[in-house]
Protein backbone atom coordinates (compact mmCIF):
# COMPACT_ATOMS: atom_id res chain seq x y z
CA UNK A 1 0.00 0.00 0.00
CA UNK A 2 1.37 3.48 -1.23
CA UNK A 3 1.56 6.10 0.81
CA UNK A 4 0.57 9.54 -0.46
CA UNK A 5 0.89 13.33 0.66
CA UNK A 6 -1.91 13.73 2.01
CA UNK A 7 -2.64 10.32 3.26
CA UNK A 8 -4.34 8.70 0.63
CA UNK A 9 -3.70 6.33 -2.04
CA UNK A 10 -3.26 8.57 -4.96
CA UNK A 11 0.07 9.48 -5.15
CA UNK A 12 2.91 8.06 -3.51
CA UNK A 13 5.09 10.31 -1.57
CA UNK A 14 8.67 10.64 -3.20
CA UNK A 15 12.21 12.00 -3.10
CA UNK A 16 14.96 12.10 -5.19
CA UNK A 17 17.46 9.22 -5.28
CA UNK A 18 20.49 10.59 -5.89
CA UNK A 19 22.24 7.67 -7.54
CA UNK A 20 19.26 5.65 -7.80
CA UNK A 21 15.32 6.01 -8.46
CA UNK A 22 12.65 7.74 -6.79
CA UNK A 23 12.17 6.71 -2.95
CA UNK A 24 8.57 6.05 -2.35
CA UNK A 25 6.81 5.12 1.17
CA UNK A 26 4.27 2.86 1.51
CA UNK A 27 2.84 0.71 4.24
CA UNK A 28 3.23 -2.74 5.29
CA UNK A 29 0.38 -5.01 4.70
CA UNK A 30 -0.86 -6.43 7.98
CA UNK A 31 -0.45 -10.26 7.37
CA UNK A 32 0.40 -10.63 4.14
CA UNK A 33 3.40 -12.86 4.03
CA UNK A 34 5.68 -11.73 1.26
CA UNK A 35 5.21 -8.42 2.58
CA UNK A 36 6.33 -9.20 6.39
CA UNK A 37 9.51 -11.35 5.10
CA UNK A 38 10.55 -8.54 2.89
CA UNK A 39 10.54 -6.07 5.51
CA UNK A 40 12.14 -8.50 8.55
CA UNK A 41 14.83 -9.72 6.19
CA UNK A 42 15.54 -5.74 6.04
CA UNK A 43 15.22 -5.27 9.75
CA UNK A 44 17.52 -8.57 9.73
CA UNK A 45 20.01 -7.11 7.60
CA UNK A 46 19.97 -3.08 8.54
CA UNK A 47 22.46 -2.40 11.76
CA UNK A 48 20.08 0.53 12.88
CA UNK A 49 17.54 -2.04 13.62
CA UNK A 50 16.54 -4.26 16.19
CA UNK A 51 14.13 -6.90 17.36
CA UNK A 52 11.76 -4.34 18.42
CA UNK A 53 11.27 -3.31 14.53
CA UNK A 54 10.13 -6.83 13.39
CA UNK A 55 7.26 -7.09 11.44
CA UNK A 56 5.70 -9.36 13.78
CA UNK A 57 4.58 -6.57 16.51
CA UNK A 58 1.96 -5.18 14.43
CA UNK A 59 0.34 -8.66 14.69
CA UNK A 60 1.13 -8.53 18.30
CA UNK A 61 -0.53 -5.29 18.88
CA UNK A 62 -3.77 -5.97 16.83
CA UNK A 63 -4.44 -9.44 17.99
CA UNK A 64 -4.09 -8.58 21.41
CA UNK A 65 -4.74 -4.81 21.98
CA UNK A 66 -6.35 -3.89 19.11
CA UNK A 67 -4.74 -0.81 18.55
CA UNK A 68 -4.23 0.59 14.90
CA UNK A 69 -0.88 0.41 13.59
CA UNK A 70 1.04 2.03 10.43
CA UNK A 71 4.22 0.52 9.36
CA UNK A 72 6.28 2.55 7.03
CA UNK A 73 9.13 1.56 5.13
CA UNK A 74 10.69 3.30 2.17
CA UNK A 75 11.62 1.42 -1.21
CA UNK A 76 13.86 2.32 -4.11
CA UNK A 77 14.37 0.82 -6.85
CA UNK A 78 12.89 -2.51 -5.33
CA UNK A 79 14.78 -2.75 -2.29
CA UNK A 80 13.43 -1.22 1.48
CA UNK A 81 15.92 1.21 2.33
CA UNK A 82 14.07 2.38 5.54
CA UNK A 83 11.64 1.55 8.00
CA UNK A 84 8.82 2.99 10.81
CA UNK A 85 6.75 0.96 12.65
CA UNK A 86 4.20 3.25 14.39
CA UNK A 87 0.62 2.35 16.78
CA UNK A 88 -1.66 4.53 17.99
CA UNK A 89 -3.11 4.53 22.05
CA UNK A 90 -6.13 6.12 22.58
CA UNK A 91 -6.83 6.40 26.54
CA UNK A 92 -9.04 8.61 28.76
CA UNK A 93 -6.36 7.67 31.93
CA UNK A 94 -3.29 8.32 29.58
CA UNK A 95 -3.91 10.63 26.89
CA UNK A 96 -3.56 9.74 23.18
CA UNK A 97 -0.27 9.04 21.39
CA UNK A 98 1.68 7.74 18.27
CA UNK A 99 4.62 5.70 19.17
CA UNK A 100 7.09 3.12 18.04
CA UNK A 101 6.82 1.01 19.51
CA UNK A 102 4.44 0.45 22.36
CA UNK A 103 5.05 -2.57 24.14
CA UNK A 104 8.34 -2.27 22.80
CA UNK A 105 12.04 -0.85 24.63
CA UNK A 106 13.03 0.66 20.83
CA UNK A 107 12.32 1.48 17.91
CA UNK A 108 12.17 4.97 15.50
CA UNK A 109 13.70 4.95 12.36
CA UNK A 110 15.58 2.33 11.12
CA UNK A 111 16.90 3.30 7.61
CA UNK A 112 20.09 2.38 5.38
CA UNK A 113 20.11 5.66 3.47
CA UNK A 114 19.27 8.95 4.59
CA UNK A 115 16.54 9.68 1.80
CA UNK A 116 14.67 7.41 4.00
CA UNK A 117 14.60 9.71 7.38
CA UNK A 118 13.07 12.49 6.14
CA UNK A 119 10.45 10.68 4.13
CA UNK A 120 9.45 8.54 7.47
CA UNK A 121 9.45 11.59 9.27
CA UNK A 122 7.26 13.34 7.18
CA UNK A 123 5.07 10.29 7.08
CA UNK A 124 4.67 10.40 10.94
CA UNK A 125 4.33 13.37 11.39
CA UNK A 126 1.46 14.24 8.66
CA UNK A 127 -0.07 10.46 10.48
CA UNK A 128 -0.28 12.46 14.03
CA UNK A 129 -1.33 15.54 12.77
CA UNK A 130 -4.16 13.68 11.28
CA UNK A 131 -4.96 11.55 14.50
CA UNK A 132 -4.73 15.35 16.16
CA UNK A 133 -2.45 13.01 18.85
CA UNK A 134 -1.07 14.11 21.89
CA UNK A 135 2.45 13.34 21.17
CA UNK A 136 4.65 11.48 18.55
CA UNK A 137 7.33 9.45 20.43
CA UNK A 138 10.46 7.83 18.77
CA UNK A 139 12.25 5.08 21.49
CA UNK A 140 15.55 5.61 20.14
CA UNK A 141 18.82 4.00 21.15
CA UNK A 142 20.73 7.23 20.02
CA UNK A 143 19.02 10.53 19.48
CA UNK A 144 17.65 10.91 15.76
CA UNK A 145 17.09 15.08 16.25
CA UNK A 146 19.21 16.48 18.42
CA UNK A 147 19.83 20.26 17.84
CA UNK A 148 15.84 20.12 16.22
CA UNK A 149 13.73 22.19 18.09
CA UNK A 150 10.70 20.49 17.55
CA UNK A 151 11.48 17.52 19.22
CA UNK A 152 12.38 17.06 22.79
CA UNK A 153 14.03 14.29 25.15
CA UNK A 154 13.28 12.82 28.11
CA UNK A 155 16.08 11.18 30.34
CA UNK A 156 14.18 8.34 32.01
CA UNK A 157 15.46 5.09 31.01
CA UNK A 158 18.99 3.40 30.24
CA UNK A 159 19.60 0.44 28.79
CA UNK A 160 22.49 -2.53 30.07
CA UNK A 161 24.49 -4.27 27.54
CA UNK A 162 26.92 -6.27 27.99
CA UNK A 163 29.50 -8.93 25.65
CA UNK A 164 29.41 -12.58 26.71
CA UNK A 165 32.14 -15.24 25.20
CA UNK A 166 31.81 -18.80 24.65
CA UNK A 167 33.83 -19.05 27.80
CA UNK A 168 31.35 -19.90 30.89
CA UNK A 169 34.32 -19.29 33.49
CA UNK A 170 35.38 -16.12 31.68
CA UNK A 171 31.57 -15.09 31.47
CA UNK A 172 31.52 -16.06 35.44
CA UNK A 173 34.14 -14.36 36.45
CA UNK A 174 33.10 -11.06 34.39
CA UNK A 175 30.63 -10.52 37.33
CA UNK A 176 31.10 -9.22 40.12
CA UNK A 177 32.26 -11.11 43.14
CA UNK A 178 29.42 -10.13 45.70
CA UNK A 179 26.87 -10.83 42.74
CA UNK A 180 28.56 -14.43 41.74
CA UNK A 181 28.28 -15.38 45.32
CA UNK A 182 24.47 -15.15 44.58
CA UNK A 183 24.58 -16.75 41.56
CA UNK A 184 26.25 -19.69 43.21
CA UNK A 185 23.93 -19.80 46.30
CA UNK A 186 21.32 -20.66 43.19
CA UNK A 187 23.27 -23.32 41.98
CA UNK A 188 24.09 -24.57 45.58
CA UNK A 189 20.47 -25.00 46.10
CA UNK A 190 19.60 -27.24 43.82
CA UNK A 191 18.11 -24.70 40.86
CA UNK A 192 17.75 -26.45 37.33
CA UNK A 193 15.67 -25.27 34.63
CA UNK A 194 12.99 -26.09 32.27
CA UNK A 195 11.87 -24.84 28.52
CA UNK A 196 8.52 -24.40 27.95
CA UNK A 197 6.82 -23.86 24.68
CA UNK A 198 3.56 -22.82 26.96
CA UNK A 199 2.97 -19.78 28.53
CA UNK A 200 1.32 -21.20 31.79
CA UNK A 201 4.25 -21.66 34.61
CA UNK A 202 5.88 -18.17 33.22
CA UNK A 203 2.46 -16.09 33.69
CA UNK A 204 2.36 -17.16 37.21
CA UNK A 205 6.12 -16.31 38.10
CA UNK A 206 5.36 -12.51 36.15
CA UNK A 207 1.97 -12.21 37.78
CA UNK A 208 2.79 -12.50 40.95
CA UNK A 209 5.94 -10.34 40.38
CA UNK A 210 4.38 -7.89 39.10
CA UNK A 211 1.76 -7.73 41.55
CA UNK A 212 4.64 -7.54 44.28
CA UNK A 213 5.44 -4.53 42.67
CA UNK A 214 2.19 -2.89 42.23
CA UNK A 215 2.28 -2.83 38.40
CA UNK A 216 -0.67 -4.20 36.60
CA UNK A 217 -0.12 -7.62 34.38
CA UNK A 218 -0.51 -7.81 30.63
CA UNK A 219 -2.90 -10.61 29.83
CA UNK A 220 -1.61 -13.93 29.62
CA UNK A 221 -2.55 -13.81 26.43
CA UNK A 222 0.07 -11.45 25.44
CA UNK A 223 2.44 -13.73 26.37
CA UNK A 224 0.95 -16.43 24.27
CA UNK A 225 0.62 -14.52 20.69
CA UNK A 226 4.40 -13.56 21.24
CA UNK A 227 5.54 -16.79 21.47
CA UNK A 228 3.32 -18.17 18.52
CA UNK A 229 4.38 -15.34 16.20
CA UNK A 230 7.76 -15.66 16.91
CA UNK A 231 8.54 -19.26 17.56
CA UNK A 232 11.90 -20.39 18.36
CA UNK A 233 12.86 -16.78 18.42
CA UNK A 234 11.27 -16.52 21.47
CA UNK A 235 12.21 -18.87 24.56
CA UNK A 236 10.35 -19.11 27.76
CA UNK A 237 13.02 -20.44 30.48
CA UNK A 238 11.77 -22.10 34.36
CA UNK A 239 13.43 -22.02 36.87
CA UNK A 240 12.13 -25.12 39.43
CA UNK A 241 13.21 -25.90 43.02
CA UNK A 242 12.20 -29.91 43.50
CA UNK A 243 9.62 -29.35 40.82
CA UNK A 244 8.18 -26.14 41.42
CA UNK A 245 8.13 -22.91 39.92
CA UNK A 246 10.85 -20.13 41.56
CA UNK A 247 11.15 -18.16 39.00
CA UNK A 248 10.41 -17.56 34.68
CA UNK A 249 11.98 -15.79 32.23
CA UNK A 250 10.23 -14.68 28.10
CA UNK A 251 13.77 -13.82 26.32
CA UNK A 252 14.38 -13.01 22.38
CA UNK A 253 16.81 -14.22 20.05
CA UNK A 254 18.35 -11.43 17.40
CA UNK A 255 20.99 -11.77 15.29
CA UNK A 256 24.00 -12.65 17.59
CA UNK A 257 21.90 -11.06 20.99
CA UNK A 258 19.98 -12.23 23.79
CA UNK A 259 17.39 -10.39 25.48
CA UNK A 260 15.49 -11.03 28.45
CA UNK A 261 12.36 -9.00 28.16
CA UNK A 262 9.89 -10.13 30.43
CA UNK A 263 11.03 -11.98 33.62
CA UNK A 264 9.48 -12.69 37.28
CA UNK A 265 9.46 -14.90 40.50
CA UNK A 266 8.01 -16.13 43.50
CA UNK A 267 8.35 -15.48 47.17
CA UNK A 268 10.72 -18.43 46.98
CA UNK A 269 13.30 -16.52 44.12
CA UNK A 270 14.58 -14.53 46.90
CA UNK A 271 15.07 -17.59 49.48
CA UNK A 272 17.19 -19.71 46.94
CA UNK A 273 18.56 -16.55 44.56
CA UNK A 274 15.92 -17.82 42.19
CA UNK A 275 16.78 -14.40 39.76
CA UNK A 276 20.44 -14.44 39.96
CA UNK A 277 20.60 -18.20 38.79
CA UNK A 278 18.30 -17.77 36.16
CA UNK A 279 19.84 -14.78 34.16
CA UNK A 280 23.31 -16.69 34.69
CA UNK A 281 21.61 -19.93 33.62
CA UNK A 282 19.90 -18.18 30.30
CA UNK A 283 23.80 -16.24 30.04
CA UNK A 284 25.04 -19.90 30.03
CA UNK A 285 22.67 -21.67 27.23
CA UNK A 286 22.86 -17.88 25.00
CA UNK A 287 26.16 -18.13 25.15
CA UNK A 288 26.44 -21.73 23.92
CA UNK A 289 23.90 -20.88 21.41
CA UNK A 290 26.08 -18.23 20.04
CA UNK A 291 24.71 -15.16 21.80
CA UNK A 292 27.67 -13.06 21.78
CA UNK A 293 25.65 -9.78 23.75
CA UNK A 294 23.29 -9.92 26.25
CA UNK A 295 20.93 -7.24 26.66
CA UNK A 296 19.83 -6.72 29.98
CA UNK A 297 17.40 -4.13 28.71
CA UNK A 298 15.62 -1.15 30.16
CA UNK A 299 15.19 0.35 33.55
CA UNK A 300 14.36 3.60 34.99
CA UNK A 301 17.11 5.38 36.92
CA UNK A 302 16.60 4.74 40.48
CA UNK A 303 14.76 1.95 40.63
CA UNK A 304 16.05 -1.95 42.03
CA UNK A 305 16.18 -3.05 38.20
CA UNK A 306 18.37 -0.95 37.62
CA UNK A 307 20.76 -1.36 40.93
CA UNK A 308 20.38 -5.18 39.91
CA UNK A 309 21.52 -4.82 36.73
CA UNK A 310 24.67 -2.63 37.76
CA UNK A 311 25.41 -5.11 40.26
CA UNK A 312 25.79 -7.64 37.56
CA UNK A 313 28.77 -5.38 36.33
CA UNK A 314 26.43 -3.63 33.32
CA UNK A 315 27.00 -0.36 32.74
CA UNK A 316 23.91 2.17 31.65
CA UNK A 317 23.68 3.76 27.92
CA UNK A 318 20.86 5.95 28.80
CA UNK A 319 18.25 6.04 25.90
CA UNK A 320 17.18 8.61 23.65
CA UNK A 321 13.36 8.62 23.79
CA UNK A 322 12.29 11.69 21.56
CA UNK A 323 8.94 13.30 21.43
CA UNK A 324 6.97 15.44 19.27
CA UNK A 325 4.04 17.33 20.39
CA UNK A 326 0.97 18.11 19.13
CA UNK A 327 -2.63 18.58 20.78
CA UNK A 328 -0.40 18.22 24.15
CA UNK A 329 1.85 21.03 26.00
CA UNK A 330 3.74 18.50 27.76
CA UNK A 331 5.77 16.09 28.13
CA UNK A 332 3.67 12.50 28.62
CA UNK A 333 4.99 11.37 32.50
CA UNK A 334 2.68 7.65 32.63
CA UNK A 335 5.45 6.09 34.53
CA UNK A 336 5.53 4.36 37.98
CA UNK A 337 7.98 7.00 39.53
CA UNK A 338 5.24 9.76 39.09
CA UNK A 339 4.38 10.31 42.69
CA UNK A 340 0.33 11.16 41.49
CA UNK A 341 0.57 6.83 41.25
CA UNK A 342 2.35 6.26 44.31
CA UNK A 343 -1.17 5.67 46.22
CA UNK A 344 -2.47 3.66 43.16
CA UNK A 345 0.74 1.42 43.38
CA UNK A 346 0.25 1.02 47.13
CA UNK A 347 -3.59 0.02 46.86
CA UNK A 348 -2.68 -2.00 43.69
CA UNK A 349 -0.67 -4.22 46.23
CA UNK A 350 -3.15 -4.99 48.50
CA UNK A 351 -5.04 -6.24 45.66
CA UNK A 352 -6.20 -10.04 45.62
CA UNK A 353 -3.63 -11.20 43.15
CA UNK A 354 -6.41 -12.76 41.05
CA UNK A 355 -8.41 -9.69 40.66
CA UNK A 356 -5.34 -7.99 39.48
CA UNK A 357 -4.80 -10.25 36.95
CA UNK A 358 -8.37 -9.44 35.87
CA UNK A 359 -8.23 -5.61 35.91
CA UNK A 360 -4.28 -5.30 35.29
CA UNK A 361 -4.88 -5.98 31.21
CA UNK A 362 -7.46 -3.06 31.07
CA UNK A 363 -4.97 -0.61 32.50
CA UNK A 364 -1.78 -2.18 30.63
CA UNK A 365 -3.21 -1.82 27.28
CA UNK A 366 -3.67 2.00 27.41
CA UNK A 367 0.02 2.71 28.52
CA UNK A 368 2.18 0.33 25.79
Amino acid sequence: MSLTTDLVQDRPATAGGGAGGAATVHLLRAGDAADMAKWDAFVAACPEATFFHRAGWQTIIDRVYGHKTWFYYVEQDGRIIGVLPLAEIKSRLFGHSLGSLPFCVLGGVAATSDVARPLLDAAADKLAASLKVGHLEYRNLLPAHAGDPAWHQKELYVTFRKAITADDDENMNAIPRKQRAMVRKGIKCGLTAEIDQGVDRFFIAYATSVHRLGTPVFPKKYFAVIKEVFGEECEIRIIVKDGAIVAGVLSFYFRDEVLPYYGGGMPAAREFAGNDFMYWNLMQAAAARGARIFDFGRSKLGTGAFDFKKNWGFSPTPLAYEYRLYASTELPDNNPLNPKYQLFIKLWKKMPLALANVLGPHIVKSLG
